[in-house]
């Protein structure tokens, strides 16, 4: 006999009706008990968030609470005196208890834990300071024979700290750590006066553009002329950017260059969109975008896929170009967290966000 039959024969014999084939047992359902006292007799209970727990309640209180008729404007005209007292017996007697339910009880106290010891971590939490904005400039500096000359960028703050300034036909060095200043290069009368100015990624190595459209690359630790860039522009250089070894530069003829400083040959990409003067260069973060504003209220998106390698090859299509603005388009700056974001400033008006998806082009 299998086990089967076995457990048949069991049931016929304790008088229960044989359970059909195929069929799933069917157990009793689990059922909660309804009572919330804990298992452990020491444990105490603090009630739950929703459900009011009885034993924390004060009956007689909630009683008085629910019967007790509001009485706010009938003594409204009652004496002050009458009113201060019944206020004063009130808060005496209900010790300023207004809640009928009790839905947690108080928690329990932490052990071994004095008020000397909470008052001391209320005060390691340090305050949050409000960021100081000063009124007034902190140095000011001499800066004689500054050409007065809204197109040129005679101004730049390297990485290492040091700032160089083009007074003429001279280059200056402010060190900001120590205060101190040190002449880099005068140039000749045919050659200055100096137009622009721009440290390179290391904050050693400096371009210095001419009036002549030559372009001069220093060496700051040693003062040493490295290499002159000829043949670059027509006319002078105006603006000046860097990108890892590449050095753009963007002239009065309108043209933007890409020169490869460690090559003899340094001509290696153009751009060509603008019709007058450049006087804004700004490479992105990655290296991917330039941005270059002109004299003739244009703002251009390039792309390094998009250059020419060879000068003469005619205008190359640019990845953006703007036209909102009413004159010349100088300050240019790529927000630090978000690569499809260009600040642009130019006279005449301020240019707003157009509204597009993400993953396109903002610029204002």
């Amino acid at each position: 006999m299998d086990a089967g039959s076995h457990s048949i024969s069991s049931e016929k014999s304790r008088g229960l009706a044989p359970r059909p084939p195929l069929q799933e047992a069917v157990s009793r359902p689990y059922i909660p008990s309804l009572s919330t006292a804990p298992r452990n007799p020491a444990a105490k209970c603090y009630g739950d968030r929703f459900i009011p727990d009885r034993s924390a309640m004060d009956m007689d209180m909630a009683h008085y609470l629910l019967t007790e008729p509001r009485k706010d404007k009938e003594n409204a005209a009652s004496s002050p005196s009458k009113e201060a007292y019944r206020r004063l017996l009130a808060e005496k007697l209900l010790n300023n208890r207004t809640r009928i339910l009790a839905f947690r009880n108080k928690p329990p106290e932490p052990e071994n834990v004095s008020a000397a010891d909470t008052a001391s971590s209320h005060q390691a939490k340090p305050a949050k300071q409000r960021r100081y904005i000063p009124q007034s400039a902190e140095r000011t500096l001499d800066a004689p024979d500054l050409v007065d000359d809204y197109y040129l960028n005679l101004l730049d703050w390297g990485s290492n700290n040091v700032l160089s300034i083009a007074l003429g036909d001279t280059v200056y060095l402010w060190d900001a750590s120590s205060g101190s200043t040190s002449e880099l290069v005068t140039v000749d009368e045919d050659s200055g006066p100096i137009t622009s100015v721009s440290w390179a990624p290391d904050g050693q190595h400096i371009a210095v553009g001419l009036n002549s459209s030559d372009i001069q690359l220093w060496d700051t630790s040693s003062n040493r002329l490295l290499r002159t860039l000829r043949g670059v522009h027509e006319s002078r250089v105006g603006s000046l950017a860097w990108n890892n070894n590449i050095l753009t530069t963007g002239g009065m003829d309108g043209n933007i260059v890409n020169n490869d400083v460690r090559i003899r040959n340094h001509i290696v990409q153009t751009y060509q969109g603008h019709s007058q003067e450049v006087c804004g260069l700004k490479w992105s973060s990655s290296g991917q975008q330039l941005a270059s504003g002109g004299n003739d209220n244009l703002l251009h998106i390039w792309d390094v896929s998009m250059a020419s390698s060879v000068p003469s090859a005619g205008r190359n299509q640019w990845l953006h170009r703007v036209e909102d603005h009413t004159a010349a388009v100088k300050a240019l700056a790529w927000c630090p967290f978000q690569s499809n974001l260009l600040a642009t400033g130019g006279g005449g008006r301020v240019v707003p966000i157009p509204e597009q998806p993400a993953g396109n082009w903002w610029w204002w």
